[in-house]
């Protein structure tokens, strides 16, 4: 009886952390500190050599990074879709703060990467990694303070979040397209017709569209576009708006939402962390100090860091004082700049937009991997720290006077 009893503690304590919104962050950040642990140790060739090996057309790194994220992004474009219809995102009046926000901390990090950068037209072309935000790890970090932070800053996070991915996933398909196969953009763009005429003809089965899906992904891989992109396009065709009459009408959740809910722990708990093991392992073997002083380095790290808080901060700043949004409900000036330091994590889509922008070149993978960890180290422990400081700063008038 106590064994099962002790069983029974464990499975409750394992399904209560997987239900936890730090949970995903705390996994990717695991991972990714053991994928570095194992690229220094005897068994670095074993992963090197198991990435670089080939599964029928693609090696193991492009099946993780072009396939299994395609269902990353169909994730992501799911949450979009559902934001902007149906959730915070729904009126110009929820946009207004997270999206000018979102705008200002794409465009200040990429400044600041430009000006480290300016004298050289390779590194010029990794302008947009340090503009994305990782959602899963800032919201891991920021569930970890509790009850420190209200639940408006972290509606704000996530609305900023998902305009930050939609932002990517733009400057994706434009900057970062090889030579096009206009056939198969034809045949594309043919399939992303019927999955919309299926949207409209009132089709509620999964099935046929994740079928389709599959064959947009080929054709999109084929065209010279990138294929995660083609997860966005499948997400914007799923059904959301239930057709009156219908038997979802009556209370059942819409094929997006299934779809969305099916997805969710296999893509925290299973994609992502995939992804981030086989991306974040980089090697110290023959790297000194000195790396962390380059240009592309300090650019990538100084626009996490520097750049996401002045641009987020800034731009919502901005907009408070102006009198066209308000602090969210019961945060300070404190905790929005914690919050903005918080966005200066960018770990999983800063990895995959800086494999876009240097595929040819691994060694300066590896001076923008040495960036992104810096930085979304270092702006993860100055946001925690900083949102922690505020807090106790608020509390003490209070027990001052009791």
């Amino acid at each position: 009886m106590a064994k099962r009893a002790a069983r029974g503690r464990i499975r409750s304590m394992l399904r209560n952390f997987l239900d936890s919104e730090a949970a995903g962050g705390l996994v990717l950040m695991g991972v990714a500190a053991l994928a570095i642990l194992v690229a220094n140790s005897p068994l670095a060739p074993a992963y090197f050599g198991a990435l670089s090996s080939y599964v029928g057309p693609l090696n193991l790194q492009h099946w993780i990074n072009d396939a299994l994220m395609a269902v990353f992004f169909l994730m992501v474009g799911l949450e979009i879709k559902r934001e902007m219809l149906d959730g915070q995102l729904s009126s110009w009046s929820r946009r207004v703060l997270p999206g000018v926000a979102a705008a200002g901390g794409m465009v200040a990090p990429a400044l600041i990467y430009v000006a480290f950068n300016s004298g050289d037209a390779q590194a010029l072309r990794g302008w947009a990694i340090p503009a994305a935000t990782d959602i899963a790890f800032a919201l891991g970090v920021l569930s970890l303070l509790g009850q420190r932070v209200p639940a408006s800053l972290k509606v704000f996070l996530a609305a900023l979040a998902i305009i930050d991915d939609l932002g990517a996933v733009v400057i994706i398909a434009l900057f970062y397209t090889g030579d096009l196969s206009l056939l198969d953009l034809g045949g594309a763009a043919l399939v992303l017709a019927v999955l919309y005429g299926m949207n409209r003809g009132g089709v509620r089965s999964l099935a046929p569209y994740l079928l389709l899906g599959a064959v947009l992904w080929v054709l999109v891989l084929r065209s010279g576009v990138h294929a995660t992109l083609a997860g966005v396009l499948l997400a914007l065709t799923i059904p959301i708006q239930l057709t009156p009459g219908s038997p979802e009408a009556s209370g059942a959740e819409s094929p997006l939402h299934r779809l969305e809910h099916a997805l969710a722990a296999p893509v925290a708990f299973i994609i992502v962390p995939i992804f981030g093991f086989a991306n974040a392992g980089v090697s110290f073997e023959g790297i000194s100090p000195a790396v962390l002083l380059e240009p592309l380095t300090l650019g990538v790290a100084g626009g996490l860091v520097l750049g996401k808080v002045i641009g987020v901060f800034g731009a919502s700043a901005a907009m408070i004082r102006l009198g066209a949004a308000d602090l969210p409900a019961g945060a300070g000036w404190g905790q929005l700049l914690g919050v903005s330091l918080l966005c200066g994590i960018g770990f999983t889509m800063s990895l995959f937009i800086g494999l876009l922008a240097f595929a040819d070149a691994p060694e300066l993978q590896d001076r923008v991997k040495f960036g992104i960890l810096a930085g979304s180290l270092l702006a993860g422990l100055l946001g925690y720290l900083t949102l922690r400081i505020t807090r106790r700063e608020a509390r003490a008038p209070r027990s001052a006077t009791s």
